[in-house]
């Protein structure tokens, strides 16, 4: 885990990963020297979001070499399926909007 006021002292963000968790739900962690974080709050809690948009507005002012969104799919357990061998895990690339807005504070 790393604060969201730790990640503005560093130089360099490897990747940003937004975590799409449910229908309109999402969490962020980052890849920092080959190590996945999630990104806390001020009080310890994971960050998360209703928004992409939202997740993306708090980086723009960061150095990032890359920004996905992940999705693994729950739905390789249902009853019937066979058993999967590997990973469902989804890696999309998306984009820097430039939204020109402040990064929403972190209580």
């Amino acid at each position: 885990m790393i604060s969201y006021t730790d990640l503005k002292k560093l130089p360099v963000i490897e990747k940003v990963i937004v975590h799409s968790l449910e229908q309109a739900l999402y969490q962020v962690s980052v890849l920092i020297d080959g190590e996945e974080k999630i990104v806390m709050d001020k009080k310890g809690r994971a960050i998360r979001a209703n928004s992409v948009l939202e997740l993306e507005s708090m980086f723009e002012t960061f150095n990032i070499t890359q920004v996905v969104m992940r999705h693994e799919s729950p739905y390789d357990e249902m009853i019937g399926q066979p058993v999967r061998q590997g990973s469902n895990r989804i890696e999309v690339p998306i984009g820097r909007n430039q939204l020109g807005r402040k990064p929403k504070q972190i209580h």
